[in-house]
């Protein structure tokens, strides 16, 4: 069995070597699942997974969501495979996918098939480790701050120019609100912030949004952050409940295409 990780970074990443065998292996996927929680974000490079092998290891490490097809679904703006293409444009923001639910996904998978000649690198900013770091005073700001997050917020902030049919969807999901302080099972705590981070409840609306803003540009400093420089066949999973992500922009009809399989959430907000 070939298995060996190493840190990218002191606080977020690390790299992941192995093989297929090895790692669709009960034992390798335990191991996988117990570091992505620790360092946030792991990278196999060029392991060039086909779809049935990335859904048996998703499976293996949780529950599959069903989407796509059998669980993986396409990412790319290309409309003819992705009809809600304008979307994906919110993911050129900072965001935590699920803020408009109640349990957000676990973590999601992500392989590369065909890449962006310019633009469409990947960066993770560890959430965990940006709350830690913080500084007491900060921290005791905060405490039992509630935040309202909106999924039109967000589309809005991206740049999305609303038809009235998808107006109607946006407002379709309600807003959310969600402890800005999230405090996990385990003990941990990460921040609930991003791009759908509409406002604070009970504050000024300026300054809820001066401090959501604040705790963001903290949170990506480039200590908290990895950013991948992506090659054909690379695999990325990132533990979605400690980790802020975005895609760097790339042109719209580059052709760019991602395979995303996701695992449900087994943690509410709180």
């Amino acid at each position: 069995m070939k298995f060996e990780a190493l840190a990218l970074k002191d606080s977020v990443g690390s790299e992941i070597r192995t093989d297929v065998d090895s790692l669709l292996t009960p034992e390798v996927a335990g191991k996988i699942r117990q570091l992505l929680v620790e360092r946030g974000v792991l990278v196999f490079r060029t392991l060039g997974l086909h779809t049935e092998q990335q859904l048996a290891l998703s499976r293996l490490m949780g529950s599959l969501r069903e989407e796509g097809q059998q669980g993986l679904l396409k990412i790319t703006l290309d409309r003819k495979l992705n009809a809600r293409a304008d979307y994906l444009k919110g993911s050129f923001l900072w965001h935590i996918d699920g803020t408009h639910d109640d349990v957000p996904p676990f973590a999601s998978l992500l392989t590369g098939v065909t890449l962006s000649e310019t633009g469409g690198q990947t960066e993770f900013a560890n959430s965990y480790a940006a709350y830690e770091e913080l500084p007491q005073e900060t921290k005791d700001r905060i405490a039992g701050l509630r935040v309202v997050h909106g999924f039109e917020t967000s589309m809005r902030r991206a740049g999305v120019e609303p038809t009235q049919d998808t107006l109607a969807y946006w407002r379709s999901l309600p807003d959310k609100a969600h402890k800005l302080v999230w405090t996990h099972k385990s003990g941990r705590k990460s921040l609930v912030i991003g791009c759908s981070a509409s406002h604070i409840e009970g504050m000024d609306r300026e300054e809820g949004q001066q401090l959501l803003q604040e705790l963001l540009d903290w949170s990506t400093q480039p200590r908290f952050v990895y950013r991948h420089e992506w090659t054909p066949g690379d695999l990325l999973i990132w533990d979605n409940t400690g980790v802020l992500h975005r895609a760097e922009p790339y042109p719209l009809d580059c052709g760019r295409l991602m395979h995303r399989t996701t695992l449900l959430g087994e943690e509410p907000f709180a």
